[in-house]
């Protein structure tokens, strides 16, 4: 298993290497490359990662790793107030998505059930490409940053909410109730147990060692971890947890090297994630489902940045960038395939509907990074011009 890990990772990186340098040749997006890499390579192309489910959950790293470098630029103080911002939009769009998905799966064949949840996946944008591809100036200092923060934030909280119910679908309705009211319950006291913690135990960790930058990074990826780890017991998801990790050091001024420390970590473990994606694709599945994914696809990719414009056209601060903005949320998310995954080994949809979801997913995620990259200003585009950090 050593052994083959350590191939894998050889043949993922010399392979990244080769196509990034060819995609910035041709101008294209890296992100774009990585996942057709992870076609290319994995089990469904010449097989030479065959162990892509491995490769898949170490890269998942890169996910928690890049909420909680955005919690670390997040001040706990204006948390609730971005998230009461958007709250109707993200409900109204939810809806909105939520039916649309629906309708198409019923056009196409799907049973209700299996239809219900293609429709729930749809409401979902992607955290990964909403944060890799928005500037740093943006992302940290901007109204329409924290903007596309807050949504996100609130689609990842409702995906949670989404898991458990599927989790719990064959339990009674009372222990659902329950578990739902542990996780209302648990939710803020995490946050608040967070916050002291780094303020009166980390914070004075930090002033007696902050010469010692080799133990900076170790206590904030502890820190990181911790907290993590202790959502996932909270049936809170470990994202989540990572995320609040990062606000509860946002007020301290160490949090600025911390999230500079962790940049290259997070980029290394996302590469695997872009590569597990296109390595997960299974090529005979998607004959059976290549027109339903490429309709759904293409609904996905016209009318979400259509409706997120339109709500978020109501917040006075963005208006200008609302098109944009709806633009950088107009794919489907990463927690689609969990709740897809999920679904399928509960029995709860088939095969044929899982494929579907993850075949729309990375068309979606696919075309939605090469629009941004090309067209917006992001840490990787194509143009010196567009190019922002």
């Amino acid at each position: 298993m050593g052994n083959e890990f350590v191939f894998s990772i050889f043949v993922i990186f010399c392979g990244a290497s080769v196509i990034a340098t060819l995609a910035l040749f041709g101008r294209q997006s890296l992100l774009v490359g990585y996942i057709l890499l992870g076609i290319f390579l994995g089990p469904s192309g010449l097989s030479w990662v065959s162990n892509h489910k491995l490769i898949e959950q170490v890269g998942h790293f890169g996910i928690i790793f890049l909420l909680f470098l955005l919690g670390l630029n997040l001040q706990p103080k204006n948390l609730i107030h971005l998230l009461r911002q958007t709250t109707w939009t993200t409900t109204v769009s939810s809806a909105v998505f939520a039916a649309l998905g629906y309708g198409i799966a019923r056009l196409t064949g799907f049973t209700g059930i299996e239809s219900l949840l293609i429709g729930t996946c749809m409401m979902f944008s992607s955290t990964i490409l909403g944060l890799k591809l928005l500037p740093t100036t943006v992302l940290h200092h901007q109204k329409s940053g924290e903007v596309v923060v807050s949504i996100l934030l609130l689609q990842d909280i409702i995906a949670i909410f989404v898991m458990l119910m599927i989790h719990h679908a064959t339990d009674s309705k009372e222990l659902l109730l329950v578990e739902l009211g542990e996780i209302l319950f648990s939710l803020p006291c995490l946050m608040v147990g967070a916050v002291l913690v780094a303020r009166y135990v980390l914070n004075t960790l930090f002033k007696c060692f902050n010469r010692i930058h080799e133990y900076i990074f170790l206590l904030a990826i502890g820190w990181c971890l911790t907290v993590g780890q202790l959502a996932e017991w909270l049936h809170l998801s470990f994202e989540v947890g990572a995320f609040l990790a990062g606000v509860s050091l946002a007020t301290n001024p160490i949090s600025r090297f911390i999230a500079e420390s962790l940049r290259p970590i997070r980029d290394f473990f996302l590469i695997l994630f872009f590569f597990s994606l296109g390595a997960g694709l299974d090529l005979l599945a998607v004959k059976q489902v290549i027109l339903p994914a490429v309709i759904l696809a293409a609904v996905t990719l016209i009318v979400k940045p259509i409706v997120f414009s339109r709500l978020i056209q109501r917040m006075d601060h963005v208006k200008n960038l609302s098109w944009e903005l709806g633009i950088r949320l107009g794919q489907i998310s990463e927690f689609s395939l969990l709740v897809a995954y999920l679904a399928h080994s509960k029995g709860l949809i088939s095969f044929k509907a899982e494929s579907l979801i993850q075949i729309t997913t990375i068309l979606t995620f696919i075309a939605s990074s090469y629009y941004i990259v090309a067209r917006y200003p992001t840490p990787i585009a194509l143009s010196d011009k567009l190019r922002r950090d």
